[in-house]
This record gives C-alpha cells, sequence and structure tokens, in this order.
C-alpha cells in the first residue's frame, strides 16, 4: 500500500494550493483518507480528513472557511484545496489512509492511520 503526496510549492500568502494523495496498489474506495502537516520545530498536526464516501468531513479550525478535502475514488486521488494561505500554513504536509467498514468514518489522530505517503513541501511567503 503506497500513498504518493503531490503539488506541494512555494506560494504567495493568500494564494492557493492543490495537494495531491494518490494510492497505487489499491483503490481508496474502503479508506479514510486524512491529511496532517508538520512545521518546523512543532508537532505534527492533523488537518482534515474525509469518509470513504465521501459524505463526511473534517477540519481543524485554522483551516475551515479556507481549505477543501475531496476525493475522486475512480482516480484513486484525494485532493486537498488550500486557499487565502497564510505563513503559518508552512509545513510538510503528509497524506495517510486508514481501512474501514463503514463508508462514513472518520479518523481525527495520527495513530489512527496506517498507511502514510511520503510529504509535500508548502512554503508560503509574506
Amino acid at each position: 500500500v503506497q500513498l504518493q503526496a503531490s503539488g506541494g510549492g512555494l506560494v504567495q500568502v493568500g494564494g492557493s494550493l492543490r495537494l495531491s494523495c494518490t494510492a497505487s496498489e489499491f483503490t481508496l474506495d474502503n479508506y479514510v483518507i486524512g491529511w496532517f502537516r508538520q512545521a518546523p520545530g512543532k508537532e505534527r498536526e492533523g488537518v482534515t480528513c474525509v469518509s470513504p464516501s465521501g459524505e463526511d468531513t473534517f477540519y481543524v479550525d485554522s483551516v475551515k472557511g479556507r481549505f477543501t478535502i475531496s476525493r475522486d475514488n475512480g482516480k484513486k486521488t484525494v485532493y486537498l484545496q488550500m486557499s487565502t494561505l497564510k505563513p503559518e500554513d508552512t509545513a510538510v504536509y503528509y497524506c495517510a489512509a486508514r481501512a474501514t467498514a463503514y463508508v462514513r468514518k472518520t479518523y481525527r489522530e495520527a495513530r489512527d492511520y496506517d498507511y502514510w505517503g511520503q510529504g509535500t513541501l508548502v512554503t508560503v511567503s509574506s
């Protein structure tokens, strides 16, 4: 089970980026997908997650209204659309997956996830 996170880069304050998390060798239909981030010198933080059906999502307060998670199970990809970016959004972003039998399940804690992508760096410059 492998996840590939991509789409990071350098963006100015107020700009936008779209991250992608693509699975190889398995389908995402039965997986909760979460995005986490870790800034230099800080602990890893849960940003958002989406249930297998896509109906249920969770966002940490600091990104509500600015970030949107979505998924295309047919393409085995989950997206994180980030808008109105702030310097404090600068971090390495990781996607993670956890299998579940419940299509509306979400997991908010890193310890609940079994598979992790390699991370993609997002840098927001002021």
